[in-house]
């Protein structure tokens, strides 16, 4: 089902925009969706033949994005493994201080090196629908006050569909703007369509490297933007929206932790309106990569914060359940391929 798909039926049964305005939010956040208000009982408001098609429609949405599993983690964040019509898994995060991560592709073709999720590819977009339901679906769980685009999948890379799951969330949804994260590797067309956005969302891009090259290996799939202008192009949205950047940075040992990596932030990101976001890389024993000594990791925010770049640590949630994007995923499918092997 897609948004509007949703919208044209409930017109068909001679609902008019107030009505499907208020069915919208209900099922935006989480609640059935005859909810009233406090002056106002459904069936006093609601045509019948919009309430006698409730439960068929509920039933519907329901079935854009069930829960699969939970994984809660001791930092207070919880995974979610979604299970979608199709019977396809996506991953959504419950964060701590009532914040959700949610996917906006099954799979991803940026092909990030360090990323589980890339390594299965692109296997199809997620609809408006389908974003949008991982929210009220998590919302019948816990507040959900935050959403950030930062799950399995590059948001880029299914722009309109999320775009419009983005005004969906700002207005019907009830999430200030700034609360709305767009995550990205760097796309020129994000900053052409954001500033032209209703509801213009907070961004942060993925940077991981100074170095062109070195980034173009770690993404290899990623639009070929050196960071010097990844970051000018980063910097003028953020003034356009009196808000600053989130530039994230996945700490890889030995690959992108040096002395000079450091420098090169510092030449970047200067005088910017922009936070570092050191996200240190969430290890299995048996991966190629692993994430930089904890007193390394020290060193790195201290040399930043005290020359003038606002830099925070951001621990992937889940790191006592080997949470990392995608690998929730992974094990699931990986079961699955197993149960059918062996029938």
């Amino acid at each position: 089902m897609h948004i509007h798909d949703f919208h044209q039926r409930l017109t068909d049964l001679g609902a008019k925009p107030m009505h499907i305005g208020r069915i919208t939010r209900a099922w935006l956040r989480g609640m059935p969706l005859d909810t009233g208000t406090r002056n106002q009982k459904t069936e006093n408001f609601l045509p019948l033949a919009v309430r006698n098609a409730l439960p068929e429609i509920s039933s519907e949405l329901d079935g854009l994005a069930r829960l699969s599993s939970e994984h809660p983690a001791t930092d207070g964040s919880a995974r979610l493994l979604v299970e979608l019509a199709d019977k396809q898994m996506v991953e959504s995060v419950l964060l701590p201080r009532d914040g959700l991560c949610v996917s906006s592709q099954v799979g991803c073709a940026v092909g990030c090196v360090f990323c589980m999720t890339g390594k299965s590819g692109l296997l199809r977009q997620l609809s408006t629908a389908e974003i949008v339901a991982q929210v009220a679906l998590a919302r019948r769980f816990r507040a959900v006050k935050k959403v950030v685009f930062m799950g399995m999948g590059e948001p880029a890379h299914n722009l309109d569909n999320v775009l419009e799951a983005i005004n969906l969330l700002g207005t019907e949804g009830g999430i200030g703007q700034r609360n709305l994260v767009f995550s990205t590797v760097g796309d020129p067309r994000v900053f052409e369509r954001l500033p032209q956005q209703q509801v213009k969302p907070a961004l942060a891009l993925s940077l991981h490297t100074t170095d062109a090259e070195l980034r173009q290996a770690l993404l290899p799939r990623a639009p070929r933007i050196d960071p010097e202008e990844l970051v000018e192009l980063g910097e003028t949205y953020a003034r356009q929206i009196d808000y600053p950047i989130q530039y994230q940075w996945t700490l890889l040992k030995g690959i992108n932790d040096s002395q000079e990596e450091m420098d090169g932030i510092l030449r970047l990101l200067k005088g910017k309106y922009a936070i570092m976001n050191l996200i240190p890389y969430n290890s299995l024993e048996a991966d190629e990569f692993q994430r930089p000594d904890g007193d390394r990791i020290v060193q790195i925010v201290r040399y930043l914060h005290s020359r003038g770049v606002l830099t925070k640590v951001r621990n992937s949630a889940g790191q006592d359940i080997d949470g990392g994007c995608g690998q929730l995923r992974a094990r699931a499918t990986e079961l699955l391929d197993r149960r059918k092997n062996r029938a």
